[in-house]
């Protein structure tokens, strides 16, 4: 009988990805291609929490979509994380007071637009394709939103604080990847990019034309390379930063005086033989 042999999965970009090269490089392999293990934050749980929520009121009947609806639906996917990963238990000290702070985000997201005038085509959506110019790339994105008319609006939602424009670089790449990818996969260019900044309930709204998303592939396509580059030859920088305050990876950094694990090499492109 033939074994399954495991071959590294495949590498692939994502905005969450991109942006850990662009701060350091070192912590881009660290989280990519070592895998190491990081802690989960409590903001982290919170916000998949909220995310799960949304999710689901937008998988009922529009009548149904109302906010004492979604607000019984906080314990219940409280639970099912907690079945998934007990450990994040221990990152709530009181279960009260996060169910409060949850709520208060639903409520938020209410007071934005209400779900019931319109019908989300789809939540959650992952995507996983190679762009034409050979850019491997996946995600999942929040919401896609499809108009009687044929016009598409992309939607994210954020549980955190709206960032100041002069650091909105960041949640911009993002919703442009997002644009790029659904594009390339569908052939239809976004109308409206829209990032939900459910905390302040405020929005950051983007519009993005065929021509900026291909600059955009151009600009993806030469991170990717510098990627492969270091990927290949197994030497990934390190950028100091102030964000290195909340590194996880310091006692492995160089410039804290730490030494990296031994480079398990570029598990490149091909297929897994086996899924993980």
């Amino acid at each position: 009988m033939m074994k399954n042999i495991m071959t590294p999965r495949p590498i692939a970009l994502s905005p969450s990805r991109a942006s850990d090269y662009n701060q350091c490089p070192l912590l881009y392999r660290f989280r990519t291609i070592d895998r190491l293990p990081e802690e989960k934050t409590l903001a982290q749980v919170k916000g998949t929490l909220v995310h799960a929520v949304l999710e689901d009121v937008h998988g009922w009947a529009r009548e149904e979509r109302t906010y004492p609806a979604a607000v019984k639906r906080i314990k219940p996917n409280w639970e099912k994380m907690l079945d998934s990963d007990p450990d994040i238990a221990a990152l709530v000290d009181d279960e009260q007071a996060f169910f409060i702070e949850a709520r208060s985000l639903v409520r938020d997201y209410f007071e934005m637009e209400n779900p019931a005038a319109f019908d989300s085509t789809e939540q959650e959506l992952y995507v996983d394709t190679v762009l034409p110019n050979g850019v491997p790339v996946r995600g999942f994105i929040d919401r896609v939103d499809v108009a009687p008319t044929g016009e598409v609006r992309v939607v994210d939602y954020k549980t955190g604080k709206k960032p100041l424009p002069r650091y909105s670089a960041d949640a911009q790449f993002q919703m442009r990847f997002y644009a790029l990818v659904y594009w390339r996969l569908f052939n239809t260019v976004p109308t409206q990019l829209r990032l939900m900044y459910l905390k302040v309930i405020d929005s950051m709204f983007l519009a993005p034309s065929k021509e900026e998303l291909e600059y955009f592939e151009r600009d993806l396509g030469d991170l990717w390379s510098k990627i492969e580059g270091d990927g290949k030859s197994g030497r990934f920088r390190t950028q100091k930063s102030k964000l290195c305050g909340w590194c996880s990876f310091q006692s492995l950094c160089p410039e804290f005086g730490g030494t990296p694990p031994p480079y398990p090499g570029w598990p490149g492109s091909t297929a897994d033989v086996t899924q993980d």
